[in-house]
């Protein structure tokens, strides 16, 4: 049941009725039972087994921490052997779930792609129909609740209907975010009065959210689409068409969604972490990253990147390569190595093929250590130039040149193939063809000149509200407005959605792109 269909709001409009009706301490129960629907309403609904599954063994491992801490307290002894027992116990059955059932087809791919080299056909089928809803975001969101309880971050949950919220929540299922228990938890199961400033802010932002995913995301979709459907046909500027076009398909489907899921939560009273802070202004790499799907950075970093730098094999690195190197490199050397290890699973969680862990992983490696190694010449050559690094078309030179950057990722993202991908990016320098943006050649790329010009124009809008956004928020700004202008904003943007946008009962408008994730 995709969040942007009919059906999902009628029941999303029930949901949020039942939860002011009950009384305040029944509301989590209320979202409990919604969170469990919704999951039977999907098309996989039959696999709800395995995220239920994966909370009984999380709950399993907290019990097990505070019996054994209890215990051992008692009888003055150390109790950290067996609570890291029962914490590998959590790592390994949720860790080796995923990889099993999601990453199998990495294992298959690289067959296929061998097999394809000897002139071979598919030799092995993938098992997609295996994989449950949402199992990399709830897989992650409760190995961090049970990590947090062992360091003494987060405090045990006795009850295991409160976990199985917490890591189905529903507005999450499809595409985060990431939750943090220390952060997000507690709210959920809180008392929450009704807020008509609250309900009416969340359905604001839901409405922008419906913006993004129906009248932008499924236009770039059919840019994208055609071009990479047939990328032979389409050579030279055609493939830089149709790759902006997927980054904007991709992050509107993507940022949408995520404005929706937390417009949600807000009219339940509830504040989620934000998962994009407008990523195509970024300046460098690293800012994108800390811009673009904010909560899974957060995670790897925390949970993967520093407990692979706290490890006793990368302590022993380090302090050779410190040895040999000197203090200042060998560090550095240490973290780029660790950095590798970091965007490696980064580039696995974006799906099983080697072109996710090129396009979303080893290649950003690649640009952010290739960028800190060449930083210092930057800095020598700017200062010969008597370029000042702080002016406002440098700024705008470095935002272009990671757009630039984060595009040749999403070739390989979007491609059918590693192969695929590196044929197309050729094609895309060595083809000469501007004539295109003249003579009509954009408009047969699955969008008339009407098409386009709505897309053109709501990719304008979006650009607009976002330079606002970088000010502050729009939604706080509106609402300090005269009530007249207030309506008069939010029913234009409702009559855009109801006659540009692609929806209906019978049309899912977004199979989300990262819900298989």
């Amino acid at each position: 049941m995709s969040i942007t269909s009919f059906y999902f709001l009628v029941f999303y409009a029930l949901v949020l009725l039942f939860y002011y009706i009950v009384p305040k301490r029944g509301q989590w129960g209320i979202l409990l039972l919604a969170s469990i629907l919704y999951y039977l309403f999907s098309d996989n609904g039959f696999l709800i087994f395995y995220p239920l599954a994966a909370v009984l063994v999380c709950h399993w491992g907290v019990r097990r921490m505070v019996r054994v801490r209890e215990r051992a307290e008692a009888a003055g002894t150390d109790p950290g052997r067996q609570c890291r027992l029962a914490l590998a116990v959590v790592i390994v059955a949720n860790v080796g779930a995923l990889f099993l059932l999601k990453y199998i087809n990495f294992g298959i791919n690289t067959v296929n792609g061998a097999a394809s080299l000897f002139g071979k056909g598919e030799l092995l089928h993938g098992l997609d129909w295996l994989v449950p809803l949402g199992i990399s975001y709830y897989s992650l969101t409760l190995i961090g609740y049970v990590t947090d309880v062992y360091f003494g971050i987060a405090k045990p949950l006795k009850n295991p209907g409160k976990l199985a919220l917490y890591g189905m929540f529903f507005p999450c299922m499809l595409s985060g975010p990431i939750l943090r228990f220390r952060e997000d938890g507690d709210q959920l199961y809180e008392p929450h009065p009704f807020d008509y400033v609250q309900v009416t802010r969340g359905i604001q932002r839901m409405l922008w959210g419906f913006f993004k995913v129906l009248v932008i995301s499924e236009r770039m979709g059919k840019l994208a689409d055609t071009v990479y459907g047939n990328p032979p046909q389409y050579p030279g500027l055609y493939i830089w068409i149709g790759t902006v076009a997927f980054a904007f398909q991709l992050y509107t489907n993507f940022s949408g969604g995520m404005d929706i899921s937390l417009g949600i939560a807000q009219t339940f009273g509830l504040k989620l972490p934000e998962n994009f802070e407008r990523p195509f202004f970024s300046r460098t790499i690293s800012e994108y990253w800390r811009r673009w799907h904010i909560t899974l950075g957060v995670w790897m970093k925390e949970y993967v990147f520093y407990p692979i730098l706290r490890s006793g094999l990368f302590t022993r690195l380090g302090k050779r390569l410190r040895s040999r190197f000197g203090k200042k490199r060998g560090k550095q050397l240490t973290t780029f190595a660790g950095m590798f290890l970091l965007w490696f699973a980064v580039g696995v969680w974006h799906g099983g093929d080697w072109k996710y862990v090129i396009g979303s992983g080893l290649l950003h490696w690649a640009y952010i250590v290739c960028g800190e190694l060449l930083e210092p010449v930057y800095a020598k050559g700017m200062a010969r130039l008597g370029i000042d690094p702080k002016a406002g078309w440098v700024d705008r030179l470095r935002v272009l040149r990671t757009f630039f950057l984060v595009n040749i990722g999403f070739v390989f993202f979007r491609a059918d193939s590693v192969q695929t991908a590196c044929a197309m990016l050729k094609s895309a320098v060595s083809v000469f063809n501007p004539s295109i943006l003249i003579d009509g050649s954009v408009f047969g790329l699955g969008l008339d000149w009407i098409e386009f010009t709505i897309a053109v124009v709501s990719l304008l809008m979006l650009l607009a509200v976002s330079l606002l956004q970088e000010k502050g928020s729009v939604r706080e700004r509106i609402g300090k407005k005269r009530l007249p202008v207030r309506w008069a904003i939010w029913y234009a943007l409702l009559f855009y959605v109801i006659l540009l946008g692609n929806y209906g009962p019978d049309y899912s408008a977004a199979e989300f792109i990262y819900q298989g994730f």
